[in-house]
């Protein structure tokens, strides 16, 4: 069986590591690479990084803090927010990313996907879809970009498979509903998602305690959790989380 992953999120805005409810209302959280680090050595698989404002501000991602978060971890890496282009992929990879993480120019120009794959291996390449309920698309969930404020008419299931079939190697799933809740993730979105594509999902959105981690591991059948608010602001560690999921038969590394 495969290890199940817990991976912190640090969203970023203008440089410092930020953290909302359904992409509103941002909170200070610290500095990224502080964060980062602490959760390097608390047993973090691996780490999510995503400025978060780079694509609704049309400019290049924080290159610089990028390479500062880099410098003091040492676990895989995943860099996104503002990559449109092999150019901008290039200078992320170069600056101590392991993945890029693309979402508003995966909808755009959907052969980036494919592009980046060819370049750099599907392995590096994770497609970011931020997911709103809509009873009028067939899964009952539409794709939203530039920060979860412009919906695209694409079905989620429909999206995620045509990006698995452009060469992603993984989906980043975020619940719009639920993020910053801390009230769970969206269980039946992410086992809808899993179901569809034969590459791993990570979840996102709605993690308050290690129950929900547990169920959308579990039920939601997700092969990793992203989380921030419940590691941000010390509510548990991701040791805690990692024994609770052991405890409860859950292969994870410890």
């Amino acid at each position: 069986m495969v290890a199940k992953r817990i991976i912190p999120c640090l969203d970023v805005d203008a440089g410092r590591v930020v953290k909302g409810r359904r992409f509103r209302d941002l909170r200070d959280a610290g500095h990224p690479a502080f964060l980062a680090k602490i959760y390097s050595e608390q047993g973090a698989d691996e780490l999510v990084f995503l400025d978060i404002t780079a694509s609704s501000e049309k400019r290049s991602i924080l290159v610089q803090v990028v390479k500062q978060v880099a410098e003091v971890i040492n676990i895989p890496f995943t860099v996104g927010g503002g990559i449109r282009t092999l150019e901008d992929a290039d200078r992320v990879l170069k600056n101590g990313g392991d993945k890029t993480s693309i979402n508003t120019a995966a909808v755009q120009n959907p052969k980036l996907v494919k592009q980046l794959a060819e370049t750099y291996g599907s392995q590096c390449v994770v497609v970011a879809v931020d997911a709103k309920k809509n009873s009028n698309m067939p899964s009952g969930y539409e794709v939203y970009v530039y920060g979860g404020t412009s919906p695209t008419g694409w079905d989620v299931v429909e999206w995620v498979k045509r990006v698995a079939g452009l060469g992603a190697g993984e989906i980043l799933l975020t619940s719009i509903d639920m993020d910053g809740t801390e009230h769970g993730y969206d269980v039946e979105l992410t086992r809808k998602v899993v179901e569809a594509v034969d590459i791993p999902v990570i979840a996102s959105g709605g993690a308050g305690l290690p129950e929900h981690i547990y169920e959308v591991l579990t039920r939601g059948k997700a092969d990793a959790a992203l989380a921030a608010s419940i590691f941000h602001y010390g509510k548990h560690s991701i040791q805690e989380v990692k024994e609770f999921l052991r405890e409860k038969g859950v292969e994870v590394r410890i």
